[in-house]
């Protein structure tokens, strides 16, 4: 990050979101790809098994970032006050614990795999593919969550396209890889499942040529053990672990309110609505990660001035994005949902176009809530990101749900998204409100100093 000092701030932010933000494209495009092929390859209903497995992969990716982004902001912090072992200290238990976890959640999965389908909500129709999906997915488990701490992290070091084109290459090759076991080997769901894997372990690799290379900044080191760095460092990235396994929670939620309320044909509208969801959400949730290294790097310097104004950027950045990406929406309703769902079912496919366009007016709110959460987690205000991310992404989601569906039953649910985003915009203004009395009034807002003390003398005493 040092050389990054001197130059543009509005370039090093530009530098830093696209990348992030395309990053984010292409892992929300992983199941979204899977979903295509077995769309085509197998049929539609396995199209929906897919999207009631995904959010299992949501919440491999959201426990990955939940720590990645903590290590990261910690990394940059240390980084900023030229503090380069104990930030190669904490990036190395970063991944430890991250493979620890990892397997103890593949082997946890593995074990209650049939309880695990119900619970995402597979049905009799649904559960042999389900099943099949996890089963073929789970043994790339930690893969998919070293990688993705990985992309975080390079960008910390300060190579933000190199990310990209390591996360663009993983795509291409999971592309390739769907097509060869879904529709010339016809392995089914099982196979895409397992092409996806192989380019999780693939992008590890690419990773891998980075941070063993010379030129990484930040690399791996010896440790000990530090509980009070972790959970410092899963205090600060649990709201953008909650952040990103919001689209996976939504989609548990919405696919067991569409059950209940419309029945499984609306499950099949929904995959396509909750694919599209997912980029919009990641791309938004690019902008934020894109800025946090250059946050926390020169919130760590004391540079409380640039931080607020890199906070500006990611406000114009997530307007124009959001506004995109709604007309497209209404313009491109009818071709996206004609990508899924095959000309036989010509009503299914006029209805799911309409939801669709009802579900994208909650585009337009959410990226204030999601460039404020990361802004909090960047500047060590956990709190105040946590309750931002955990409002949209759980409690007024099932608010919303909840009382749409009781005032107007099965078509509240597409209206839920747009009531949800409103409820937590509320929340977040308050929110950025009293943060930004705090900062008139000249008040503390973290102990990060002291905390950065606490850990240095720890090591000083260790190495001594």
């Amino acid at each position: 990050m040092q050389h990054l000092a001197g130059k543009s701030l509005k370039r090093n932010f530009w530098n830093f979101i696209w990348p992030s933000i395309i990053a984010q494209w292409i892992f929300a495009l992983y199941t979204m790809v899977d979903g295509l092929f077995v769309a085509w390859g197998v049929s539609e209903v396995a199209l929906s098994a897919v999207n009631i497995a995904s959010p299992l992969v949501n919440f491999l990716f959201s426990v990955s970032i939940l720590f990645a982004v903590g290590a990261s902001t910690v990394v940059a912090i240390f980084m900023g006050q030229d503090h380069h072992a104990a930030a190669n200290k904490v990036y190395t238990q970063n991944l430890v614990v991250l493979m620890v976890i990892s397997i103890l959640i593949t082997v946890l999965v593995l074990w209650r795999v049939d309880d695990v389908a119900i619970f995402l909500g597979a049905t009799e129709e649904t559960i042999g593919y389900v099943k099949e999906y996890i089963l073929n997915v789970m043994p790339f488990a930690w893969c998919f969550m070293i990688a993705y701490s990985f992309e975080i992290l390079v960008k910390t070091d300060g190579y933000p396209l190199f990310a990209t084109l390591a996360v663009t290459s993983g795509a291409l090759m999971n592309l390739v890889l769907d097509y060869v076991f879904v529709m010339l080997l016809h392995k089914g769901v099982g196979g895409a499942a397992f092409a996806t894997g192989l380019s999780q372990l693939a992008l590890v690799g690419i990773y891998l040529t980075h941070f063993l290379s010379k030129k990484a900044n930040i690399k791996l080191a010896r440790f000990h053990f530090d509980w009070r760095m972790m959970l410092r460092t899963i205090k600060i990235g649990l709201p953008s672990g909650l952040t990103e396994f919001s689209a996976g929670i939504t989609v548990f939620l919405f696919n067991h309110f569409i059950l209940r309320y419309i029945g499984a044909e609306g499950i099949i509208s929904y995959t396509i609505i909750a694919y599209v969801n997912t980029i919009v959400v990641m791309s938004l949730v690019g902008i934020a990660q894109g800025s946090q290294p250059l946050i926390s790097f020169y919130y760590g310097r004391g540079e409380a001035a640039i931080c607020q104004k890199l906070l500006r950027y990611g406000f114009v950045a997530a307007l124009v994005l959001a506004g995109i990406v709604f007309g497209a929406s209404w313009l491109l309703a009818d071709w996206i949902t004609g990508l899924f769902i095959s000309s036989q079912m010509e009503m299914l496919r006029v209805t799911a176009a309409r939801v669709f366009r009802i579900f994208s007016i909650s585009f337009l709110l959410m990226g204030f809530n999601i460039v404020v959460g990361g802004y909090f987690t960047a500047i060590e205000r956990p709190k105040s990101a946590l309750a931002i991310s955990l409002g949209r992404g759980v409690i007024t989601v099932i608010i919303a749900l909840e009382v749409m569906t009781f005032l107007f039953g099965g078509a509240g649910i597409w209206w839920a998204p747009l009531i949800s985003e409103f409820l937590c915009l509320m929340v977040t203004c308050a929110l950025f409100f009293v943060y930004r009395k705090q900062r008139k009034e000249k008040k503390p807002v973290v102990e990060t100093e002291s905390l950065n003390e606490h850990y240095l003398k720890s090591e000083q005493k260790s190495e001594t």
